[in-house]
């Protein structure tokens, strides 16, 4: 179900979000050109095609936003998984001065549909590439998570406990509520180990960034 639009929530997105495009901007300038074909932490992607994804997803905010201010529920990748898994993978032998170019347009481009949108954009609703339909208002956060999230992949040392506490707060009630959604009756809380965590370190592990010793997996994204 499509979260109603508080546009209080919808402004700390865009802010919170737009501060850690900054400093992703920051970091893949400091990457050595060599550096972009090493390992990230995800398995099977380079640096390299983790900075070329963060640049088509931004892309794809932006196709949804051009759709909703039509007046249409558009999808996020043409070519729905298929065409997505397609652009990564030509992304992914992009040199990294085209790498870094790209997502520099396509975060200028973003902030500048964001600032773009009328009420009725935002209250319009688009497919993500899983298939998920939801509405524009929550894209901004979506895009934080996306970032800061692979800010840490990165594999260049910025680690959970410099997540910013705004967008940790967010995600932990989001990731409560699909706890919740995913688990039988009465085991619908947290573990109790995990809620003896920090929120950081607990966020982290819902979404499978580290292990904890005595807690399984967590959900993951």
């Amino acid at each position: 179900m499509a979260r109603p639009l508080d546009a209080r929530l919808l402004d700390a997105c865009v802010e919170g979000c737009a501060a850690t495009h900054q400093k992703l901007l920051e970091v893949v300038d400091s990457i050595s050109p060599e550096a972009f074909a090493e390992p990230s932490r995800l398995p099977g992607w380079s640096r390299g095609t983790l900075v070329g994804h963060l640049a088509l997803n931004a892309q794809s905010h932006i196709r949804l936003l051009a759709s909703a201010a039509r007046g249409e529920a558009g999808q996020q990748y043409e070519g729905g998984p298929d065409g997505r898994t397609a652009a990564i993978a030509e992304a992914s032998l992009w040199a990294p001065e085209k790498a870094v170019s790209e997502l520099r347009k396509a975060i200028y481009a973003l902030e500048g549909a964001w600032a773009g949108s009328t009420y009725d954009t935002w209250q319009g609703t688009g497919t993500t590439s899983s298939g998920s339909v939801i509405s524009m208002h929550e894209l901004p956060f979506l895009r934080w998570r996306e970032c800061v999230l692979h800010l840490t992949d990165l594999n260049v040392g910025i680690e959970y406990d410099q997540w910013p506490s705004h967008y940790v707060r967010l995600e932990l009630d989001r990731q409560k509520m699909a706890w919740a959604a995913s688990h039988a009756m009465g085991l619908t809380q947290l573990p109790q180990a995990a809620m003896k965590l920090d929120e950081n370190h607990r966020l982290a592990w819902i979404l499978q960034r580290v292990d904890v010793e005595g807690l399984p997996k967590g959900l993951g994204l």
